[in-house]
């Protein structure tokens, strides 16, 4: 059986360390440019080095994106972004253009190179290709089964990895390669400046009715509404690694540290828990679905893996995310007499009843005894996004675990 690594998201340097602590084997991040997702927070030089550090002492790889289809103008900006990165470390570049390639490839010669889903890796001859250049792993198109990444798997040499997404957002459009934010917001999502208009609510309306919002039907050849459900593959690890996937990538990396923590901790342990004995993973499986229900996210489907999704693939009704916990905290330092410091996300009151939730896979529901600003003045409550504030739980804490609440049935 090959190796299984955890690929997991990161937007900010606390939510790689969140992401790390929470059972990544890896982390992908982007830089202050070439990667596509320019509206997250991103990686200075800075914390791309602290990020690093941090990683490499627990264990775990850092990737950074460069993923742009590159413009003539970017590629002077690329060649003195990879010399900067000479002095970064990161463990691999992951890349989708052929000329940002051969730039990575003349001014990085040791760096491993990971070929991005946006190249449209769809084939076994693709692969090939690009082991042929020197790259490392290769992304698979999500337009893929699983039935045609085993076919890759058996015709490309062993030491050629196979990464594939297993959790997260589908963008609606062939391998990401999307037009339509730059259509109608002048914002190129191929240069990282996706506004996903494929989420907004849409209705169709003829030229000379103008004021009569048509229904929009679905007949045998697709569906032609945008917003897809997010893929999650929880219940179907053993497939993924029969399939010879190498690494299983989660998307989000402008996600929060607890929906980061919550889906590394669950596909972690489902992971080991199928090496360790595939009956142990099938008794768990409750436990995996129900953690990852906690997450905000649109519905899940499971993408192309089992065959081309239908109509059940798509949202008809709403574009926004079902939101079952907020993000209350995550925990900074643990005083001698117990309580914890947190910068605060979301508001929460004394007596209120929360959860904390820890790295090693246990919820523990606690009651807020009390709540005192930075300066130790007694508080009812924290009101203000971002104030740091010292909490009592009344539990032992420790450094990186999350304050979460359930806003499940009003609870």
């Amino acid at each position: 059986m090959r190796e299984t690594e955890l690929l997991i998201p990161a937007g900010s340097l606390d939510v790689l360390k969140t992401a790390v602590i929470y059972g990544a084997d890896a982390v992908y991040i982007g830089g202050e440019a070439f990667g596509l997702r320019a509206k997250a927070k991103n990686f200075s030089a800075e914390d791309m080095k602290a990020g690093i550090e941090f990683a490499h002492e627990h264990g775990a790889k850092v990737y950074v994106t460069a993923n742009i289809l590159a413009h003539n103008q970017d590629l002077e900006g690329v060649e003195a972004y990879f010399e900067e990165l000479k002095g970064i470390g990161p463990d691999a570049l992951i890349i989708s253009d052929p000329g940002v390639f051969e730039i990575a490839k003349r001014v990085l010669p040791e760096m491993e190179i990971h070929i991005s889903t946006q190249a449209n890796n769809t084939n076994y001859g693709t692969y090939l290709f690009w082991h042929r250049l020197g790259a490392k792993r290769v992304v698979s198109a999500r337009e893929l089964s699983l039935e045609e990444i085993r076919q890759i798997r058996e015709r490309i040499p062993d030491d050629m990895e196979i990464e594939s997404f297993i959790h997260g957002a589908m963008c609606i459009s062939y391998s990401g390669r999307c037009l339509l934010s730059n259509f109608l917001t002048g914002r190129d999502a191929n240069q990282g400046a996706c506004t996903h208009p494929c989420r907004w609510n849409y209705a169709l309306m003829e030229e000379s009715r103008p004021g009569e919002y048509m229904p929009v039907f679905e007949n045998e050849r697709g569906t032609f509404i945008f917003n897809s459900k997010d893929l999650c593959m929880i219940e179907h690890i053993p497939e993924m690694i029969e399939a010879g996937i190498d690494s299983f990538k989660i998307e989000g990396r402008m996600k929060t540290a607890l929906y980061v923590a919550t889906v590394a901790r669950a596909y972690r342990r489902a992971i080991d828990d199928y090496k360790k004995d595939p009956e142990l993973y099938r008794k768990n499986l409750g436990w995996y679905r129900e953690e990852i229900g906690k997450c905000t996210n649109r519905d899940f489907t499971t993408g192309f893996y089992f065959g081309k999704p239908g109509p059940e693939s798509q949202i008809y009704e709403s574009s926004t995310y079902l939101k079952n916990y907020t993000y209350l905290g995550t925990v900074e330092a643990v005083r001698e007499d117990g309580y914890c410091r947190i910068e605060q996300k979301n508001k929460f009151s004394v007596g209120e009843k929360i959860e904390v939730m820890k790295p090693d896979g246990t919820n523990v529901e606690v009651t807020v005894r009390a709540i005192t600003a930075e300066d130790g003045t007694p508080q009812e409550s924290a009101p203000h996004a971002r104030q740091i504030i010292w909490v009592d739980l009344g539990t032992e804490l420790n450094p990186y675990d999350l304050l979460r609440r359930s806003e499940i049935d009003g609870q």
